[in-house]
């Protein structure tokens, strides 16, 4: 079988491999998108306003690295392939930058800004970007099987939010144990940290690319980066699931952000409430993802996820019959996560499937160029949720504080309340219609059997 037809079983060991790469990543960015924003208003003190400018500036610098990262990637020659040797290489300056924003010096608020502007970028824009970028395209390089991009992205997304437990769920606790204080949320960044870059090696060593275009793309010529990128944004399908994976990454920084502000100050419990919701909502994230595969044998990843969806927007609605009653939005929170797990376990399938379609299309392979564009989508949508956000919660007079929290004054607690009840809905709802249109998994068949024609006479 030559290496760009590689459709063989990758393995359990690989998958899981592979799946532990998202584990990492989610243990250091699940800090970033849940807790970052408690920590720089509660406990150093920084104006909520100031967070979010800081934040949506960020965002638009990080969006144009992950389109620079996947040029990067594709130009990147090594003798370990062309995206993984960078989970190697920024596995160390990752983990570093992710601690230094902790770090916030107990200075005036311009140096505040300037240091929290710069450590955040270091680490989002620059590391994380040159990780999750090559991270996410690696996938397309190990695999041509659809069957086992979906089984990668099942299991990458299984095992994702165990980062995000490590790092959400038992953060305060520790954070309490260590002395709730700046110090200790240092201390616990670094544990954090040093469990991710051990991932992060296991990961390089045991995922190896096996798909390889390069003679084929030698004997074309060379393609302008003006036609590369026309055929990207010529792609409709690239657009649909850059919108979904920004609906999953939306939702996450909503409840990840609003969450721990609505348990401390709407539900009036900032010792466990959050924890065990959260953790439930990410251990029925997991369990729905394990799912997925026996449910992909009847449905299709589209019908899967179109289903999950309006799951979501429901249960989430029925959070509203009972907004003051904790075991109600666990129970709903609960429902609702078994809802999200299709679309978030199979995004990234669907994207491996796009590569495919654009290569059918355009007769240009692209992989990293539209996991980087997709990348770029979530992260300026992300950003721009998070200066929202921090706008209204603003606007509404919410009070930061450097003792780990104040009394909020009514308009706060309402606000507070108001995103968390409907933001999501309104999320979710997009998904719904894009998906309705999502029409790829029809014809995917006959596309792959006229690139296998196509490739059999030397032809991208």
């Amino acid at each position: 079988m030559s290496e760009k037809n590689n459709t063989a079983s990758l393995g359990w060991g690989t998958r899981i491999s592979y799946g532990l790469g998202d584990t990492a990543c989610n243990i250091v960015f699940g800090m970033i998108t849940a807790l970052l924003t408690l920590f720089y208003t509660d406990y150093c003190g920084i104006p909520v306003v100031t967070v979010g400018l800081v934040m949506l500036i960020s965002r638009i610098f990080d969006g144009s690295s992950d389109v620079i990262m996947g040029i990067i990637v594709s130009k990147t020659k090594s003798k370990w392939g062309k995206a993984r040797p960078w989970i190697l290489w920024m596995s160390v300056p990752y983990v570093l930058c992710a601690v230094a924003m902790f770090c916030v010096p107990h200075s005036s608020t311009t140096v505040q800004f300037w240091y929290i502007f710069v450590t955040y970028n270091l680490c989002t824009t620059v590391c994380y970007t040159a990780i999750n970028v090559p991270y996410g395209t690696l996938s397309t390089m190990m695999t041509r099987s659809s069957h086992e991009r979906d089984l990668l992205s099942v299991v990458r997304m299984a095992l994702s939010p165990i980062g995000k437990i490590i790092a959400v769920t038992f953060t305060m606790p520790v954070v309490k144990l260590f002395g709730n204080d700046q110090a200790a949320w240092i201390k616990t960044m670094s544990i954090w940290c040093a469990i991710a870059l051990i991932l992060l090696v296991i990961c390089f060593v045991r995922c190896k690319e096996t798909v390889n275009f390069e003679s084929t793309a030698q004997e074309q010529p060379k393609v302008p980066a003006s036609r590369a990128i026309k055929a990207l944004l010529g792609n409709p399908y690239f657009w649909a699931t850059l919108i979904l994976w920004t609906v999953t990454c939306v939702h996450t920084t909503i409840i990840g952000t609003d969450l721990p502000y609505y348990c401390k100050y709407v539900l009036g419990n900032d010792e466990w409430y959050y924890s065990v919701i959260y953790t439930s909502e990410i251990v029925a994230l997991i369990v729905g993802a394990l799912l997925c595969p026996m449910l992909l044998q009847k449905f299709n990843k589209r019908n899967l996820s179109l289903a999950g969806c309006i799951v979501v927007v429901i249960a989430h609605a029925l959070i509203m019959v009972n907004p003051m009653s904790f075991r109600w939005i666990l129970v709903m929170t609960i429902i609702r996560s078994l809802g999200q797990a299709p679309l978030t376990s199979l995004v990234f399938g669907m994207m491996g499937d796009v590569v495919e379609y654009g290569q059918w299309k355009s007769h240009l392979r692209q992989e990293s160029l539209i996991f980087g564009g997709g990348s770029l989508g979530f992260k300026i949508g992300t950003g721009i949720t998070s200066a929202v956000m921090t706008a209204m919660l603003e606007g509404a007079g919410f009070l930061s504080s450097v003792t780990g929290g104040a009394m909020q004054p009514t308009s706060a607690q309402q606000m507070i309340s108001s995103i968390f009840r409907i933001g999501p809905i309104l999320v979710w709802i997009v998904a719904i219609i894009v998906l309705l249109f999502y029409k790829l998994d029809k014809i995917y068949p006959t596309i792959m059997k006229e690139l296998t024609e196509r490739e059999a006479r030397g032809e991208m």
